[in-house]
């Protein structure tokens, strides 16, 4: 049975309050977790801590922190705060982000973002343990610390993100999740093989990396709008933030994806919302009204392999409009 998350909303949001209002939404509407991204607006471990307060049952988890903006012993330290302060529901998804974040958010080199991911994962592991921390690598170097309050039993899992065959491959070697967007079913499972290459690299069965895949939802009366929203929301990523989208895309066939991030880069929005077409948003995304979203939906729960699929909303989407299309393709919903 694969489970259904929600993705709580990228764009901006009117309080800490109403995003810990969806994650008791999403938990009345029997979702299985909450995932909370952290991009360049409230950061994740407030949100998240504040959400454990307020729920009972469901998992929660951070999808992503990005890798560089916190030291892995941090992001250590904040895992086994977030397992304790959640009765052990929270699991810690952690990335590279993109160039774009990094060096014109944070302000920091990007360098090499495969290893820099591997060595914080391993470093989060040991601090988790509640061994010594003795690392050296070529990214971080730590010795003679451990965490000075109890380690967490269990210790959240370790989970990445990942949209290249390395870094899905690196997910299968060395974590304990890997979590997927911008891809299409047949997507995820040219993407299941370079996780199953990385878990025979480590030695490691494919089954034990739990896959959570995040699909853009919107179920709505008007369907037009559901569709306008979610290609509002394709182009805004394959064209503005960075080449990572475009590249994922253009993996999977299609070449379109070049177009749209040219002419977002110049500027023409309208060009770009227009080589949008169709089949790549019936491909990628599950809109339409309640009954189409919740089909679309289950295209992905049938790939062999998926532990997990994550609703998330078009970045331009209204409360209202992320409530309805939570509850419409909620678990307990009818048909869900």
């Amino acid at each position: 049975m694969t489970d259904r998350d929600v993705h709580l909303p990228v764009a901006a949001q009117p309080s800490v309050d109403s995003l810990a209002d969806y994650a008791v939404r999403a938990e009345d509407g029997g979702y299985d977790c909450v995932w909370l991204p952290e991009t360049w607006g409230r950061d994740a471990v407030t949100v998240l801590s504040t959400i454990a307060e307020r729920t009972d049952e469901v998992d929660l988890g951070s999808s992503i922190v990005n890798a560089y903006s916190r030291s892995p012993a941090l992001l250590g330290q904040t895992a086994a705060t977030l397992q304790e302060a959640s009765d052990g529901r929270f699991r810690l998804g952690v990335g590279p982000s993109g160039p774009v974040v990094i060096e014109n958010w944070h302000g920091l080199e990007y360098g090499n973002p495969l290893k820099r991911t591997r060595e914080t994962v391993e470093v989060v592991r040991r601090v988790l343990s509640g061994e010594p921390v003795d690392y050296d690598g070529d990214e971080f170097s730590l010795s003679d610390f451990r965490l000075r309050c109890g380690a967490p039993d269990p210790a959240p899992p370790v989970e990445v993100t990942g949209m290249g065959p390395k870094a899905v491959e690196l997910a299968g070697r060395f974590a304990d999740g890997w979590h997927g967007i911008m891809l299409t079913p047949d997507g995820v499972r040219d993407r299941l093989a370079d996780l199953e290459r990385g878990a025979n690299l480590g030695d490691r069965d494919s089954a034990d990396v739990a896959v959570t895949v995040g699909v853009t939802c919107c179920a709505l009366e008007d369907e037009e709008r559901a569709r306008e929203l979610a290609r509002q929301h394709v182009a805004f990523y394959v064209g503005g933030m960075g080449t990572f989208y475009r590249d994922a895309l253009e993996r999977q066939g299609y070449d379109e994806a070049e177009t749209i991030h040219d002419a977002w880069q110049d500027s023409d929005r309208e060009r770009a919302l227009e080589e949008v077409s169709d089949e790549l948003l019936d491909d990628l995304c599950a809109v339409g009204d309640s009954e189409t979203a919740r089909e679309r939906l289950e295209r992905f729960e049938t790939v062999d392999g998926i532990n997990a699929v994550a609703v998330s909303f078009p970045r331009g989407a209204e409360e209202s409009e992320i409530e309805a299309t939570m509850d419409a393709v909620a678990p307990t919903a009818d048909g869900a």
